[in-house]
């Protein structure tokens, strides 16, 4: 699984911070429901109230924070996302009471999702030619990331003691603070001048608008391997309890693996659009599969579900690849962290709804619910390269009213942007 590293510069600089960031977010994810209950005492039902409303707050803030890094400067931007990251870390290890969490819960949570809006014009910028691809490679970083942090928690999980616990969030703090400093490494990026007119043109470009909300159904998959396999498994099958962390192992290693590779082939706006097609299908299939394991022998089970999570992750790599083009090419540049950040809302939004829609889908109706999950994703990804197409004609289109938008030029068009 070896990735090949980008020569030494900004781009090694930015891996390395994305990294270092990546598996202290791990040890995160991984340990803190379990820090929050055991170590907390806090109920699972305020813990799981707690997390949705910082979820919900986190989704307010990309578009603001992306701004701030066009307007600002976003070494800066981004640096300053990872240092409140890492206070809000060290936030939850000195509280207890509910309130205190919420804050700091919250603040984490705004850090994490804010992260790659800020991050979005460094990414434009050092991408070069091929920002979508260099941000393709700093993904299968990040799943490296997290697997690292994920096996780092699982030590201190073992032992469960409230130190062990309070120890992970200091680790996960550490890392935050120094992927804020080999940020402040990199070269100032010169703030991009604002295009004349409006100043929240993201939020009135509707073409993109309609492409933010079908990744966000799109992006609800990323929570069928972490919250509606795990519970179909365990309570409908007879899969051993081993085969949950199979899926995991299986879907990290073909994305660090393929994911580069899927991007290089998805370099226009047209391919991006083609590329959820495939992928809103690619996940019907993997739906599919699912819906057959209740009542199978174990060891059947077993190979019918990883052959799921083989289909699933190659929907899964298309759709990220998509994604990561569409959301760079049809972006002004005047406006790639406002941009980013409105794009990553529409993750944040279907990786918040995810867990409940599936549950109640695919755990609580069964097989039926699976057919109905894999349809939403084929049809969504049928809609999306009617709604590229209607993206490229604004792109293309001769500016009314001089002066309203600034003339940034597409990947893909020498008009003026909207």
């Amino acid at each position: 699984m070896r990735l090949p590293v980008p020569e030494s510069g900004p781009r090694r600089v930015l891996a390395i911070a994305t990294a270092v960031n990546m598996t202290g977010y791990g040890v995160y994810l991984t340990a803190s429901v379990l820090y929050f209950t055991r170590a907390m005492g806090l109920a699972a039902s305020r813990v799981g109230i707690g997390l949705t409303v910082a979820g919900a707050v986190a989704l307010a803030a990309g578009v603001p924070v992306g701004h701030l890094a066009d307007r600002r400067g976003a070494r800066g931007s981004y640096a300053l996302t990872l240092t409140a990251a890492a206070l809000a870390m060290a936030g939850l290890c000195l509280t207890r009471g509910f309130w205190p969490f919420l804050v700091f819960a919250s603040v984490a949570a705004v850090a994490q999702s804010t992260g790659p809006a800020a991050r979005g014009p460094l990414v434009k910028h050092y991408g070069g030619d091929r920002p979508a691809e260099y941000r393709a490679y700093l993904r299968a970083v990040t799943n490296i990331g997290i697997a690292l942090g994920a096996v780092l928690a699982g030590f201190g999980i073992q032992i469960g003691t409230r130190r062990a616990y309070l120890l992970l969030l200091a680790v996960s703090a550490a890392c935050s603070a120094v992927a804020a400093g080999v940020v402040l490494l990199l070269p100032p990026l010169p703030p991009e001048p604002a295009g004349r007119g409006r100043t929240w043109i993201a939020l009135r470009d509707r073409p993109y608008l309609a492409l933010t909300l079908l990744d966000g159904v799109m992006a609800i998959q990323f929570r069928v391997l972490t919250a509606a396999i795990p519970l179909w498994l365990l309570s409908r099958t007879h899969a051993p309890r081993w085969s949950v962390s199979a899926v995991m192992l299986v879907n990290t290693a073909i994305v660090v693996v393929f994911q580069v590779r899927a991007s290089r082939s998805i370099d226009t706006p047209k391919a991006g659009g083609l590329a959820f097609r495939r992928s809103g299908f690619a996940f019907l299939a993997s739906c599919a599969i699912f819906s057959t394991l209740s009542g199978l022998p174990a060891w059947l089970t077993v190979t019918l579900v990883l052959a799921g999570v083989v289909v699933h992750t190659i929907g899964e790599i298309w759709q990220s690849a998509g994604g990561f083009e569409l959301s760079f090419a049809l972006a002004p540049s005047h406006a790639v962290g406002q941009y980013q950040g409105l794009f990553g809302m529409g993750m944040g939004l279907g990786v918040t709804i995810g867990p409940g829609l599936l549950i109640a889908l695919c755990i609580d109706w069964g097989t039926p619910g699976w057919w109905i999950v894999g349809a939403m994703f084929a049809v969504t990804g049928l809609a999306v390269p009617p709604v590229v197409r209607w993206s490229e004609r604004r792109l293309s289109a001769p500016v009314r009213q001089p002066g309203r938008y600034a003339g940034a030029q597409s990947s893909t068009s020498s008009g003026p942007v909207p």
